[in-house]
C-alpha cells in the first residue's frame, strides 16, 4: 500500500462514531448475490469498520465473525453488535484457521487491501469453493442532481470509485495481486443493485465528511469543501427542504478461490 493510501486507510478511527451514525448499510440483495455461490454460511467481514456490512450479514442470516484493524473501529463494531465475533486483525493478518470460512466480505474496504500479500491469506482461510467479495455504495450519478453532487463535492468526497461507470473500471482487477504473482482467485463477476439511504441536506454533508479524502484534508480546505456541498444541496429543490433519499446503488465484485 502507498504511503498516501496508508494515511488515508488510517483515518477513519478518530472518526468512528461519526462514521458509525452517517455510513450507509448495505443492500440486502447485494449481499446475498455475493454469497449465494459460497459453499456455506461461514462468511468473514474483513476491513469490518463499526460493521455496517457485518449488521447486513446478521439480516441476512449468515454466521458472521468481523475482523478490522483500527482498535476505535473495532470498538464501535464491539458496541453496536454484541453478538458478533469481532477480532483484531487485517487482511494481511486474518487471525482464522485455514479452510475456516466459506466466504470474505469486504465494506468499501477492498481497495485497502495490499492483495498481493491479503490474496494469498485470503485464500488461506477460505474454504474450496469459498468466496471473495467486494461490496461498495456509490452513488447513483444518472440521476441528475446525484451527478451535479457529485461534480460540486470533487474527488476527496466522491471518487473514482464512487459512482458506478468509475467503480466497474477501478476494480475489475481489484483481486489481483500487483506483483505479477498467479492470482488465487477465477474471473471477476460484477453485479450492481439499488440502494438508498434517507438523508437531509445536513445529514449528508455529514456522511461526505466522513469520506477517506475529506478526513485527512486541511481543515480550511475542508471547510471550503462543505460549504459548496451545503450551497449545492440548498440551491436544488429534490433536498433544500427536509429528508429526500439518496440514490445509491450497492456493487459487488466476486471472485471464486481456485
Amino acid at each position: 500500500m502507498e504511503q498516501h493510501e496508508l494515511r488515508h486507510s488510517s483515518s477513519f478511527g478518530a472518526a468512528a462514531t461519526a462514521y458509525a451514525e452517517h455510513r450507509p448499510d448495505y443492500a440486502q440483495a447485494a449481499v446475498r448475490w455475493a454469497l449465494d455461490t459460497a459453499p456455506g454460511r461461514r462468511v468473514l467481514d474483513l476491513g469490518a469498520g463499526t460493521g455496517k456490512l457485518t449488521a447486513t450479514l446478521n439480516a441476512v442470516g449468515v454466521d458472521a465473525t468481523a475482523v478490522e484493524p483500527d482498535p476505535a473501529m473495532l470498538a464501535e463494531l464491539r458496541r453496536a453488535l454484541p453478538g458478533v465475533r469481532a477480532l483484531p486483525g487485517s487482511a494481511e493478518a486474518i487471525p482464522l484457521p485455514d479452510g475456516s470460512v466459506d466466504a470474505v466480505v469486504a465494506g468499501n474496504a477492498m481497495h485497502w487491501f495490499d492483495m498481493t500479500v491479503a490474496g494469498p491469506e485470503i485464500a488461506r482461510v477460505l474454504a474450496p469453493g469459498g468466496v471473495l467479495a467486494g461490496l461498495w455504495n456509490v452513488l447513483d450519478d444518472r440521476v441528475d442532481w446525484v451527478a451535479g453532487l457529485a461534480e460540486v463535492s470533487g474527488s476527496a468526497a466522491v471518487g473514482p470509485r464512487d459512482t458506478p461507470v468509475g467503480w466497474r473500471v477501478e476494480t475489475a482487477r481489484m483481486h489481483l495481486p500487483i506483483n505479477g504473482e498467479p492470482a488465487r482467485f477465477d474471473a471477476p463477476e460484477q453485479a450492481e443493485f439499488p440502494h438508498g439511504q434517507r438523508r437531509t441536506a445536513d445529514s449528508l454533508v455529514a456522511t461526505l465528511a466522513t469520506r477517506a479524502g475529506m478526513l485527512v484534508m486541511p481543515a480550511g480546505e475542508r471547510q471550503r469543501t462543505l460549504g459548496r456541498i451545503r450551497a449545492f444541496l440548498a440551491s436544488r429543490p429534490e433536498t433544500a427542504d427536509g429528508e429526500f433519499t439518496l440514490p445509491m446503488l450497492t456493487c459487488v465484485l466476486r471472485v471464486r478461490r481456485r
